[in-house]
This record gives C-alpha cells, sequence and structure tokens, in this order.
C-alpha cells in the first residue's frame, strides 16, 4: 500500500480520534498530520503503521495538554498586565523612529549592519567574529566605526549634524 493510501484511508479516523481528545479542529488536524511527518521520518512499514499512528496521536496529544497546562500555571503565577494602547501621535512617532533606524541601517555595509545587529541582540565577540568572518579581535574595533557611521547616518537623517544612536 503506498503512503498516499495510507493516508487516505487513516487520516479521517485519526483527525476524529485526535478531535474526540483535544475538543479542538487544529490541534487534531495538527496531531495527525504530525503523526503522517513522523510516520515517514520513522520509517515504519504501512503495514504496521495503523496502531503507530494512533499511539503517536495519543501522545502528541498528551504533550500539547501537558504544554497548555504549564502555560496556564504561569499565566496564574504571573498574568499579563495589558498595557493601554499608544495614543496615535506615539504611534506615529514611533514609527517614524522606527523608519529613520531603519534607513540609518540599510545605509550600511552588510558586516556593518550585520555586526551592529547581532551585538544589539546580545551575541559575544567571538560569536560575531564567526558570523562574519573576522579576527576576534578586530571585531570591538570594527563595531566602533560601524556605530559612528550609523550615528552619522542617523544624524544626517534627522536634519541635523547631532549623532544620536
Amino acid at each position: 500500500m503506498s503512503f498516499e493510501a495510507l493516508f487516505h484511508r487513516m487520516y479521517p479516523s485519526l483527525y476524529r480520534y485526535a478531535y474526540r481528545l483535544t475538543g479542538d479542529t487544529d490541534a487534531a488536524d495538527d496531531a495527525a498530520q504530525e503523526s503522517f511527518v513522523r510516520l515517514l521520518d520513522n520509517g515504519i512499514p504501512h503495514d504496521r503503521a495503523d496502531s503507530w499512528l494512533f499511539t503517536v496521536v495519543t501522545n502528541l496529544v498528551r504533550q500539547r495538554g501537558n504544554k497548555v497546562a504549564r502555560q496556564q500555571r504561569l499565566l496564574a503565577i504571573s498574568p499579563p498586565t495589558p498595557t493601554a494602547p499608544a495614543r496615535p501621535d506615539e504611534a506615529a512617532e514611533r514609527a517614524d523612529e522606527i523608519a529613520r533606524v531603519r534607513a540609518a541601517l540599510d545605509g550600511l555595509g552588510e558586516r556593518d549592519r550585520q555586526m551592529l545587529l547581532m551585538r544589539q541582540e546580545g551575541f559575544s565577540y567571538a560569536e560575531i567574529a564567526r558570523a562574519v568572518d573576522v579576527a576576534p579581535g578586530s571585531v570591538g574595533t570594527l563595531l566602533v566605526r560601524a556605530l559612528e557611521e550609523f550615528a552619522k547616518t542617523y544624524g544626517t537623517r534627522e536634519g541635523g549634524d547631532d549623532a544620536r544612536g
């Protein structure tokens, strides 16, 4: 039996089973599809696939339930605090600021932009050096130069000579 034939034969009952376990159409669809992906990944013979697929769906649903329970416990301990939506003028200012920063970044060379963004994300000098293929000892100097170029470009886009960053 081909995989396609197995899928068409088993998917409806696998989906119904997952739906009965979850009560959620999307979760049931995800679990049923994922079970077939795992079937292919594990190379299970199609003649032994029926019970294997149901076992996988059961485990996927159980894992999803555990994840949801953990998330609910975490939210109960530390519920998110709603934030007030930004005022229209604040949102417009923020959008303008993002556009100016993006334009200044786009004005940099690829390596400088990558280095600045990686540093902002907390990468170490060694990690940055590997990513951009430079000597680790030169990363600091290159970052300073990139930051100076960014500040100059950003300041020019501001309409003045000040270099804010």
